[in-house]
């Protein structure tokens, strides 16, 4: 029995590994003195010509600045409440971990497998590089490196892998300079967590979760061995491609610790006995939650660019709880079915629900079905809002002072010019009601009213306030404007409600909460900082009216038994209906059309056909919320006539 292993016996595993790695690098530094100093005499004497060969060598990267080297790291998307959703990376998938997180037993089978002398030299081992000359002499080419853990590091960050002689040459001068200036620990983690290891698995985290599904940390004997075995060829030695040839190269290493005596025979018999139970290839898996993740991906983009999402090793806590988004997902995909059964045939739908508080989105439903079509309706979907475009007309005059929910507008025949033609504007029933005050107008979704007010507010003004709410598709100020025949998506338009639900208090709408990088340094806070961008009376007027049609208009499918305020939107064509509506707390549109814009069928409208499917979803939703109302109007100073 080993004297490292008498130090541990009676102790787990891993501790007993500990022990081992530790004693071994004590024994190394005392009681191999003898070896040491034969070796650093050699090393010495080869260094000594290195260095007057590296005089020739004044191109050669500075290897300082791996002091301050971070390597490609993948990024990961959480949910709110810390729940991994994916990972995004480029080629090299890898999580960076300190030294101290990673298992003893994996170290030294990686020592035993690469570099045995590696705490014994410096940066380049005689013996080793003495071994390779005579096999490579022998046989006429470069067949066996010799090369030690500190060159192999030095070879995946600055060279080439075109196996050459002087490539080895610059790989020992590269190797000696950096020995200088980091330590032997510095090194081996960095070499760990540079390696690759096969399958676009880079680093022992990444690996480790891959081929075992567990953290560095508690890898096994057996299994840090066969890891170990995997460093010369990868994909060729992998348990998921040929267990036997694994199985082989694991018994090679631990032959090596038992030979090294760093482990004992039993450790060695026992290791090799281990089932081992695979984990599954991770690189390049899809998202928990697709659409979420995208347009997580996107607005990060946007911000850092691409490089640093694939690269960056960012930790990303998006505003969303996974159960809340399923939860979303699942209704949709629920009333999917049912409207096809209601005559809706090929429907796709989307929804977006937005904390008008903070403007956090807190559910995000591109389409019925990722998998089928990775095309997000709610973030990319530019459709027209019909009629769930006339608040910001309504908006737009109670801001100007001049107008007030009671004012009385004329539901009556009219027409108006534009360009060469003449606009004979009519409500969706063919009718007209006569004289009405601008509630009920909102509230019965009558078109020739809100036409009236946009002319007498000005077109542009009302484009104007769909600017400050973020609609970004372009507008022309004519006399249809307030009809909704422009585009926008889905999360434009819950976003915008949002803003009216919060009397006018703006933050960027945003699926990030936070971003820090692997170092845990924070390279974004989204902690809302709302500006005022709305009259807050007029927002608040507004909310007064559109509670007027959940209660008495053509949002009644929408009453939960608490405040509501929204509004339907129906297309002339039947092409897009929508459901947008607010509670103090939250805010929800609901979308749905057919990708290739063909009517839906003769009759769907947002209050028939989408206001039943936004009840259900809010009442999932709002479960455990208290009730709110909304503030009154009169709880606000109203503008000045302008």
């Amino acid at each position: 029995m080993s004297s490292s292993k008498l130090l541990v016996k009676q102790q787990p595993e891993t501790h007993k590994a500990s022990s081992n790695f530790e004693f071994w690098k004590e024994v190394s530094q005392v009681a191999g003195v003898t070896l040491l100093s034969i070796t650093m005499l050699t090393s010495s004497v080869l260094a000594g010509g290195l260095t007057g060969l590296a005089v020739s060598f004044r191109n050669l990267p500075d290897v300082r600045q791996l002091r301050n080297f971070f390597p490609e790291e993948t990024t990961y998307i959480y949910d709110i409440k810390g729940k991994l959703l994916t990972g995004i990376h480029g080629e090299a998938n890898r999580k960076i971990v300190p030294l101290d997180q990673i298992s003893p037993s994996l170290k030294l089978a990686i020592l035993a497998s690469e570099d045995s002398n590696f705490y014994h030299h410096y940066g380049v081992n005689p013996a080793a590089v003495g071994r390779a000359a005579i096999v490579n002499l022998t046989a006429g080419g470069v067949r066996e490196g010799g090369s030690t853990i500190t060159m192999q590091l030095v070879k995946n960050i600055f060279l080439s892998k075109k196996r050459a002689f002087t490539r080895k040459i610059v790989e020992a001068v590269l190797a000696i300079r950096l020995e200088q200036i980091l330590t032997k620990d510095q090194i081996l983690e960095m070499y760990l967590n540079q390696v690759y290891w096969g399958h676009n698995n880079y680093g022992v985290q990444t690996a480790a979760r891959t081929y075992f599904d567990k953290s560095a940390a508690n890898l096994t004997l057996g299994e840090s061995a066969m890891m170990a075995g995997l460093i010369q060829a990868p994909e060729e030695f992998s348990p998921f491609v040929n267990m036997k040839l694994a199985k082989q190269k694991q018994k090679e290493v631990l032959g090596r610790m038992l030979e090294m005596k760093w482990i004992s025979l039993q450790e060695y018999y026992d290791a090799l006995q281990q089932e081992i139970k695979l984990g599954k290839i991770r690189s390049f898996q899809g998202s928990a939650l697709p659409y979420v993740t995208n347009t997580v991906a996107q607005e990060i983009i946007k911000k850092f660019g691409r490089d640093a999402l694939l690269k960056g090793g960012m930790r990303v806590q998006t505003t969303i709880d996974a159960k809340f988004q399923l939860m979303a997902e699942a209704t949709i995909k629920q009333w999917h079915k049912t409207l096809e059964g209601r005559g809706l045939n090929k429907n796709q739908m989307a929804l977006v629900s937005i904390d008008p508080r903070t403007h956090f989105i807190k559910a995000l439903v591109g389409g019925i079905d990722s998998k089928t079509s990775e095309f997000n309706r709610a973030t990319q979907a530019q459709r027209q809002p019909g009629s769930s475009f006339k608040p910001f007309v309504y908006y737009t005059a109670f801001a100007t002072g001049k107008f007030t929910p009671n004012t009385t507008i004329v539901d009556a025949p009219v027409s108006y010019r534009d360009g060469d033609g003449w606009y004979y504007p009519r409500n969706y029933d063919g009718g007209f009601m006569g004289a009405m005050p601008i509630r009920t107008a909102l509230a019965l979704s009558r078109n020739v009213p809100a036409i009236k007010i946009g002319k007498a507010v000005g077109m542009n003004k009302v484009i104007d306030t769909c600017r400050i709410l973020g609609i970004k598709s372009p507008m022309v100020a004519v006399s249809s404007l307030p009809l909704g025949a422009i585009g926008a998506t889905p999360l434009e338009m819950a976003s915008a409600y949002a803003t009216f639900a919060n009397y006018g208090w703006q933050s960027p709408p945003t699926a990030i909460a936070r971003i820090s990088d692997s170092r845990g340094n924070v390279l974004l806070d989204n902690t809302p900082r709302p500006q005022l961008v709305l009259d807050p009376w007029a927002s608040a007027a507004l909310l007064d009216v559109m509670q007027t049609v959940v209660t008495e208009g053509t949002g009644r499918g929408a009453a939960i038994g608490r405040p509501v305020a929204g509004k339907t939107g129906t297309t002339s064509s039947e092409k897009d209906i929508w459901f947008i509506g607010s509670v103090p707390q939250l805010t929800t549109a609901i979308w749905v059309g057919r990708d290739d814009n063909k009517q839906l069928a003769s009759g769907a409208t947002g209050g028939g056909m989408v206001t039943p499917v936004w009840k259900d979803f809010m009442q999932k939703a709002l479960k455990d919320v208290p009730v709110m109302k909304f503030i009154p109007p009169a709880k606000f100073p109203r503008p000045k006539p302008v």
